[in-house]
């Protein structure tokens, strides 16, 4: 049975991969409204994003004139260094060649055209969809693209085997107490317990998911914990930019942990990360970002604290054995734009106990 709940959009996803490639501008070939609320936060993160604002009449004649106005324009006043036009549902109806307009309008600034639509199941086709043509016009290699698509399956497996899209419709929770949690982790870590604190998160929510180590670290900062994150510098631009500064924020907070994984490989890094479990034997596991990523043969017999930004997460977590769930809301729009560790509500409740 296909899902029944609301999945992440395609046209959504290639706009986040353009702003990773370090595009500076982009434009939506469709309606005003479309994609409006991510459009809005990515601009909070440098993509400035225009749109050629299709209605009823282009819907039926044609916007291809329109898609070359708004480029000109974009060209000629925001000057930047690269441009994409992003495809919608409406473009792919009325069948709109992007690239001939981007031809036909006569500019100069590299830019490519990302054919897309919300008509996938998979939001993972709209990556795809923006790196296959800047491979293309040589944004990167081959080698990185072909990388990205393995770790675009895996991420995705994650999700069908023990995420939010393991069945048809998952219920949406708020999780444990906070309080109550950081309570039980707090007395985990200071009681001489052996742990593993693990930060396997997808991309820039590692600035607040970060910020849960360093609490427990500055909470119990003698206790025997072992701290694990996924800041190899691997991926594309900002990917790697991100890395960098989220590292050397835990580092300043006198944390030296061993690095497992880069930002991109969130949804790869599960056996990697669960042969670290293994070698360590903890009696317990606080595990921030994307906790479903480890299967769960590699926590048993630990107790595990997890921490999340998806309320649709917590009922997958409980059933697969995590004990303790809790869930940052509206993590997501908090870490975009941002340039340093940001304070995490779940990490402010263990600085409090």
């Amino acid at each position: 049975m296909n899902y029944i709940q609301p999945r992440p959009s395609s046209i959504v996803a290639a706009l986040y991969t353009v702003r990773d490639l370090g595009v500076d501008l982009a434009i939506l070939h469709g309606p005003s409204g479309c994609s409006f609320k991510h459009a809005r936060l990515l601009e909070e993160d440098g993509l400035r994003v225009l749109t050629t604002s299709l209605a009823d009449n282009e819907f039926i004649f044609g916007g291809q004139q329109v898609l070359e106005d708004v480029l000109r324009y974009a060209e000629k006043e925001f000057k930047p260094e690269r441009i994409v036009v992003v495809g919608t549902c409406v473009s792919m109806i009325i069948g709109e060649d992007m690239e001939a307009a981007i031809l036909d309008s006569g500019i100069e600034t590299p830019a490519i055209a990302v054919d897309i639509h919300a008509g996938f199941r998979e939001n993972i086709d709209g990556v795809i969809a923006a790196l296959e043509p800047a491979a293309e016009a040589g944004w990167i290699d081959e080698d990185e693209l072909e990388r990205q698509k393995r770790l675009l399956k895996a991420a995705n497996e994650v999700e069908r085997k023990r995420g939010a899209a393991y069945k048809p419709y998952v219920q949406p929770s708020r999780g444990d107490l906070k309080h109550v949690v950081a309570g039980s982790l707090v007395e985990s870590a200071c009681s001489g317990r052996k742990g593993i604190a693990i930060l396997n998160a997808k991309k820039e929510t590692a600035y607040m998911f970060a910020d849960v180590l360093i609490a427990l670290h500055e909470r119990c900062p003698d206790a025997d914990i072992t701290y694990v994150v996924n800041l190899e510098n691997r991926g594309l631009p900002k990917i790697r930019r991100d890395a960098e500064t989220i590292l050397s924020g835990i580092r300043s907070a006198g944390i030296d942990p061993v690095l497992c994984g880069a930002l991109d490989e969130y949804g790869a890094n599960g056996d990697r990360i669960g042969e670290i479990i293994n070698e360590i034997k903890p009696d317990f596991a606080l595990i921030a970002g994307v906790p479903h990523a480890i299967p769960p043969e590699y926590l048993e017999g630990i107790e595990v604290f997890s921490v999340t930004n998806g309320p649709r997460q917590v009922e997958p977590l409980k059933e697969f054995g995590h004990d303790h769930v809790v869930v940052e809301i509206d993590l997501h729009p908090k870490t975009l734009g941002v340039r340093e560790i940001v304070p995490s509500e779940f990490g402010d409740t263990i600085r409090s106990i």
